[in-house]
């Protein structure tokens, strides 16, 4: 079975649980591993901030002001993207974590350390980013929606 979503989102902080909770919903919903739905919340939250602080254009409009998120749920693999409308990457983001003592900078990290395969990219023949992560789904033993 496959399922998707997509959410466009304002960027505001109060976007990033909004995702986040719609994400563990869906998951729960479908009878994804606790632990696994967990990684995927964290991952995203931490792909939504980055795209709420860092995804504006340098003129004020409206597609500098929201991004967007899309979930796939197919078979043994939930899929997340977070693209916004920002300036882009100056270069390929560090795979490096933070200082310990810095303030900001984990959030890349963490997300390659929580899912299994990630992708960090300009958007294609615009400006911004795409953030996208995959990682191998876990089903409870009750799991309506278990992949077959």
């Amino acid at each position: 079975m496959s399922i998707w979503w997509s959410l466009h989102l304002r960027r505001e902080a109060a976007s990033v649980p909004l995702a986040r909770r719609l994400l563990l919903g869906a998951m729960e919903t479908a009878g994804v591993d606790p632990d696994i739905s967990y990684d995927l919340s964290v991952a995203l939250s931490e792909a939504c901030a980055n795209a709420v602080e860092h995804g504006g254009g340098a003129e004020p409009g409206a597609s500098s002001e929201e991004y967007r998120v899309t979930a796939y749920l197919d078979g043994e693999k939930c899929r997340i993207e977070v693209t916004d409308s920002g300036p882009g990457l100056a270069g390929p983001p560090a795979a490096r974590p933070a200082r310990a003592d810095a303030e900001h900078g984990r959030g890349l990290y963490l997300i390659r350390e929580l899912t299994d395969h990630v992708h960090i990219g300009d958007k294609p023949g615009r400006d911004g980013t795409v953030v996208s992560f995959d990682k191998i789904l876990k089903w409870r033993a009750d799991a309506p929606l278990l992949a077959v």
